[in-house]
């Protein structure tokens, strides 16, 4: 037990941890799991501005990546088809139809300039050692978006998993650049298949959405589906189509499948069936309507955290700010480092510093004379004149001085100057850069991001309600079987696989099921219908019995508005024999009483309104004090029932 305590403590709760933040769970800061981010990271290293076999991106990526290059591929594939960051050529399959893509070294790709706008700048970025501490890959890349929204993400790891949907590149800019001004935004998911959504149930990233096909109903006698609900392939939206239809719940004569990079699924239907019809149905039956849950949960910090939309948004607003921060001082120090080291070229070669060390016989002799040659500059010179800038300007070659172009050196001083001068600006202004920043994205690949899928409110088809009752449901009292594959006995009305049955049995004992095959319920079954809760709790079910050891009639009159699935109830108290049931309200309980001396009515009839309606659980009030030949219900007027 303690070896085995010591595995549970030490190996299981490595792995959980490592599956957790290296495996499924994507960063908050970039919104990458590790695979796609080794992934960019090759890429940037490859980034010739040309197209590169897959195949030797993933061989590139194997000297990051543990596990194999399989999983390198499969996760390439998908982030390529999210069209944001990298750039497709061949075959990487149909998101529409669910076609895999060509093999690794059929197709080719490339880094796109937004992938490096949002995400690469490697003199700002953390880096850690590899799995075999040959190379170095990045922690999380600087991502000026928050990416994790703009992509989503589904991971399972050990007691926990996410469900991000991906949401619209442009409005996630809009929703940043609003955060950054401390103005309100709303931002809901956004597929790239298409369809209709329901985000009334969103709660800012961890409800659920409902999501829909998108359906063409302008024919009465066909329907063309043009947008898919998230997760679904034209593949699988037929095979739930076909499904429905040999079941019966879905009449069409064919369908076919015309989608390339557009969805056209067109369902024609049987003659006498039109759209209209047949739109419910769809929702109902088949993966035409589908409930999505979500959970935001991310890598913060180290740790997993369950976040919400707004909060991801408020954190990115934040960080870009910090990045952008981080790259305009960078900017700054080298832009003032240039314009140091482009001031001393220039006093250097005009002041003819370079004369002063012909004489001089040792290094430091040669150091001494340029320093000292400066010392008259001191005020146009912004820090200290360092060793290292003095071996610099030996190094300059003799035709370059001689060439020295004092105008073209003034020039990029003052563009220097003028930048400088910029980013003084913008430090100052960080929120307005910031701002600046997004809308110049915007303005750029705007046009490239439309959105795809319509927001919607509409009401969850139940299929119960939508399907089409077109099954026979017999009973064959000479058998006692009901059902719809019953053969013999009268049919009693029409079902649906999804309709519910109450059967109230001779000896008043009642089910609830759902419509049988074929089930039996004994002969002499006295009552059979639709298991709906309003109908039956509007209905009164009068059950008159007789008391076998007394021969007393009772009558108990009840509502049946509550039930469990396939649980047998009894109707009459236990050891009472059920005489008669009805469930109409004008009716009479006529008895005849057993001759006894002093008797002078043999008969009698009582009306049935007068006796309460109770609980199912009460017993019956007594009809009668006489003991009873024969007990039936009778109409107003007399005649036996």
């Amino acid at each position: 037990m303690a070896y085995v305590a010591k595995l549970y403590e030490t190996n299981f709760l490595e792995y959980a941890s490592y599956v957790i933040k290296d495996r499924a769970i994507p960063h908050l800061d970039d919104g990458l799991k590790p695979v796609q981010r080794r992934i960019l990271h090759s890429l940037f290293e490859m980034d010739d501005g040309k197209f590169t076999k897959v195949a030797n991106v993933v061989g590139h990526c194997m000297q990051y990546h543990p596990h194999g290059d399989a999983s390198i591929y499969e996760a390439l594939v998908v982030l390529a088809n999210k069209e944001i960051l990298i750039d497709r050529q061949g075959n990487f399959g149909n998101i529409f139809t669910g076609d895999p893509p060509s093999a690794a070294r059929y197709i080719e790709c490339r880094v796109l300039p937004l992938a490096k706008q949002i995400l690469y700048n490697p003199k700002i970025t953390t880096w850690e050692n590899s799995y075999d501490d040959r190379n170095e890959e990045p922690v999380t890349f600087p991502a000026k978006v928050p990416l994790v929204l703009v992509l989503g993400a589904e991971g399972i790891a050990v007691g926990m998993s996410t469900r991000i949907l991906p949401h619209n590149f442009i409005e996630v800019l809009q929703a940043v650049a609003a955060a950054v001004r401390g103005k309100a935004f709303t931002l809901y998911p956004d597929f790239p298949t298409g369809g209709d959504m329901d985000v009334s149930a969103y709660e800012d990233g961890n409800g659920k959405v409902l999501v829909r096909a998108k359906l063409d109903t302008s024919d009465p006698r066909r329907i063309v589906i043009r947008g898919l609900p998230f997760g679904c392939t034209t593949k699988s939206i037929i095979t739930s189509i076909e499904a429905a239809a040999r079941k019966g719940t879905i009449r069409i004569a064919g369908i076919s499948d015309f989608t390339t990079d557009k969805v056209e699924i067109e369902i024609r239907l049987q003659r006498g069936t039109y759209a209209a019809d047949v739109v419910d149905v769809l929702y109902a039956f088949t993966d035409c309507e589908v409930s999505i849950p979500v959970n935001l949960l991310v890598i913060r910090d180290n740790v997993p955290v369950q976040m919400t939309v707004k909060e991801v948004i408020e954190y990115h607003a934040k960080k870009l700010v910090q990045i952008l921060q981080a790259e305009l001082k960078l900017e700054q120090s080298e832009l003032l480092e240039r314009l140091h080291i482009r001031t001393l070229e220039q006093i250097f070669v005009e002041e003819r510093i370079y004369q002063k060390i012909e004489e001089k016989k040792t290094p430091e002799a040669v150091q001494k004379a340029v320093l000292d040659g400066f010392l008259p500059f001191a005020k146009q010179i912004k820090r200290e004149v360092t060793p290292d800038d003095v071996e610099r300007l030996l190094k300059i070659p003799i035709r370059r001085i001689s060439l020295y172009d004092i105008n073209k050196a003034k020039k990029e001083m003052e563009e220097i100057r003028a930048r400088l001068a910029e980013i003084k600006y913008h430090l100052a202004h960080l929120s307005d850069y910031a701002v600046s920043f997004l809308d110049g994205i915007i303005k750029t690949h705007g046009g490239n991001f439309p959105r795809a899928t319509a927001i919607k409110t509409f009401q969850k088809i139940e299929a119960r309600e939508a399907a089409v009752r077109n099954l026979k449901l017999r009973y064959d009292e000479d058998t006692g079987y009901i059902g719809t594959g019953v053969s013999g006995g009268a049919a009693l009305f029409e079902v649906s696989e999804f309709d519910k049955i109450i059967v109230i049995r001779k000896t008043g004992m009642y089910t609830v099921q759902n419509a049988p095959e074929k089930l039996f319920v004994d002969k002499g079954a006295l009552f059979c219908g639709f298991a709906d809760k309003e109908q039956l709790a509007s209905k009164t079910f009068s059950a008159l019995y007789r008391d076998p050891k007394t021969d007393l009639a009772y009558i108990k009159r009840a509502h049946i508005e509550t039930w469990i699935l396939d649980k047998a109830y009894d109707l009459v108290p236990e050891g009472m024999e059920l005489l008669k049931l009805t469930s109409k309200e004008d009716a009479g309980i006529h008895l005849e009483y057993q001759p006894g001396r002093g008797l002078k009515k043999l008969e009698e009839v009582f009306a049935l309104k007068k006796f309460p309606v109770r609980g199912l659980k009460a017993a019956g009030i007594r009809v009668s004090p006489k003991k009873i030949k024969n007990a039936q219900f009778v109409k107003a007027a007399g005649k036996k029932k």
